[in-house]
């Protein structure tokens, strides 16, 4: 794989950072993933608003400028023979001393990954979801920022191999008052009483970039939406569950199962709970080939 390090393709052997590097002493980095439609990067300027905000609050002097990283990527995916690409964008602080600085990080290092973009899931037997034991953790600063400190989503990884009936489901975490949160890697949505629900920020959940762009096409498509905090019982209520990411875009559960294994919420018939899952994918398709065009 080549890879772009502070603007230059650099072999991945020979992508290295400084083991004084505070992403890698104390995990001060961020980082954003995102897809392209047509070699052109979706959403980037919000992922870049994004970055750039939780970078002014670690400190880290890094003002992400979009139309030099859209030439970054081109580069990289011709570089790797990619037409469309899986990008991840990394942030990490750079080389301090060993302590904790209360300074900002001036000199950090920008390190850009392109992979190949995994099969897509439109079909309708969708991903099972399963509940975790193991409790959201508490955001780094006032908002989850998407940083490179994930140890609580890598345990939640672990806990999900010890379930055999879960082999390919997503994670779902409970927050530290039993409230559903968010997967491992996605957001979650749920309809209940013909409203689209989804997990507010104050659940502690990453503000996800296309967990933004849903509820703003449900806002064009008159959609009725509410953010909050529900019980996995409520959710388990639902007539049509989804989870979102930028990779994988809208991802339709078909179950939910509990630690016990126990299937405790099953997909029904397209006709009694798809229509505004139905509408949103749609009109997603439509921006992405739009954005293409």
């Amino acid at each position: 794989m080549i890879v772009s390090m502070n603007g230059r393709l650099t072999d991945e052997d020979q992508a290295v950072i400084s083991v004084f590097d505070h992403g890698f002493l104390y995990g001060m980095g961020l980082f954003e993933t995102f897809r392209t439609y047509g070699g052109i990067p979706f959403l980037l300027e919000e992922h870049l608003e994004r970055l750039a905000t939780s970078c002014v609050e670690l400190g880290i002097a890094y003002d992400p400028q979009s139309q030099e990283l859209r030439e970054k990527i081109q580069q990289l995916l011709l570089a790797n023979g990619l037409t469309e690409g899986y990008i991840r964008l990394s942030i990490s602080a750079g080389v301090e001393p060993l302590g904790l600085p209360a300074g900002d990080y001036m000199q950090p290092t920008e390190i850009i990954y392109a992979k190949s973009l995994p099969a897509p899931d439109r079909g309708k037997i969708g991903k099972s979801l399963q509940v975790l034991q193991l409790r959201r953790n508490t955001p780094e600063g006032s908002v989850r920022m998407k940083s490179s400190h994930y140890m609580n989503n890598i345990l939640g990884r672990r806990e999900l191999h010890q379930y055999p009936w879960a082999i390919g489901a997503e994670g779902l975490f409970l927050n530290a008052t039993d409230h559903v949160s968010e997967g491992l890697v996605s957001n979650l949505f749920f309809i209940y009483r013909g409203v689209l629900c989804t997990p507010s920020v104050e659940t502690g959940i990453l503000p996800g970039i296309t967990r933004a762009f849903i509820l703003d096409l449900a806002d064009q498509l008159d959609i009725p939406y509410e953010e909050g905090s529900y019980s996995k019982e409520l959710l388990y209520l639902a007539e049509d569950i989804f989870l979102t990411n930028s990779i994988q875009e809208m991802v339709p559960v078909s179950r939910v199962f509990d630690s016990e294994g126990t299937e405790v919420w099953k997909r029904g018939s397209a006709e009694m709970n798809e229509p505004i899952t139905h509408r949103l994918m749609e009109a997603y398709r439509r921006a992405t080939l739009g954005h293409v065009l």
